[in-house]
């Protein structure tokens, strides 16, 4: 098969699935893994070159929902009768799901049933190891600084959250995402700051763009110096990586637990 995925996190379940010599072409924002950074690339996730896309003449075309705005994306695939599936998770065990997607598409039912059950195992995990911890810290996540933008209760970083002994201070709002201000922030007074900022290479980030905001000054976790700057490809994207980020967070949450690291093995 020839294969183009056109949103980062599709691209992760495919590398974890073994389908390299299947890949034709990459979004723009697919900067994982390393070993794929040559392959053809169709633009931005947000805003796919379709034509780019056509002319690698793909037998499939991995899309997705994940983001606001890439509801264009299906309709120009439906428009060139170009052959596609759509993974679009909410929460954290909702990715075992599109991992056996994939697998059907591409004709790998068995090695994706396995990279399933091995996220599922690893989720159970790390949940044993968090379930007993009587602190419970706030953290506010923020995956774009101006406006605000943060996961709301139907979202994997508050499944995330919770399986780290933690809890998103956003989870009261029904809704994946939610558009938020810095008073609201500093009412829920987090005791964490967790910065993801989705597309932002982590070196462009500072502390002192989180912890200088004058309405925050009170905050918990700006007082107690608890301003985390993370790699957002480990938390914004709903694929097998994100078990590196919830490990990562346990650590840095609770350090005195013993969470024994147990990355996926790609196929």
């Amino acid at each position: 098969m020839r294969i183009v995925s056109i949103c980062p996190s599709n691209t992760e379940i495919l590398y974890y699935l073994g389908l390299g010599e299947q890949i034709v072409g990459l979004d723009d924002n697919s900067d994982w893994p390393s070993e794929w950074q040559h392959l053809p690339r169709v633009g931005p996730d947000l805003s796919i070159d379709m034509e780019k896309v056509e002319a690698l003449q793909p037998d499939l075309v991995v899309a997705s929902l994940s983001v606001p705005g890439m509801e264009k994306n299906i309709e120009q695939l439906e428009k060139r009768n170009l052959p596609y599936i759509v993974l679009n998770p909410s929460h954290i065990d909702q990715i075992p799901a599109d991992i056996r997607h994939v697998g059907r598409a591409v004709g790998c039912e068995e090695k994706a049933e396995k990279l399933a059950e091995q996220f599922l195992r690893r989720i159970e995990t790390i949940s044993q190891v968090t379930a007993h911890v009587s602190y419970r810290p706030k953290l506010y996540w923020e995956w774009w600084p101006n406006p605000i933008y943060t996961p709301g209760r139907d979202n994997w970083l508050t499944d995330v959250s919770e399986l780290a002994g933690a809890q998103n201070v956003f989870a009261d709002f029904a809704a994946d995402n939610v558009k938020a201000t810095r008073e609201m922030v500093k009412q829920r007074d987090p005791d964490h700051i967790c910065v993801v900022w989705c597309g932002i290479e982590l070196k462009r980030i500072k502390p002192q763009m989180i912890t200088v905001r004058a309405e925050w000054q009170q905050v918990s976790a700006i007082v107690n110096n608890r301003v985390h700057l993370l790699e957002e490809g480990l938390y914004c994207r709903p694929s097998p990586r994100i078990l590196t980020g919830l490990e990562q967070l346990v650590r840095l949450i609770h350090p005195d637990l013993h969470v024994p690291s147990a990355q996926a093995t790609p196929g």
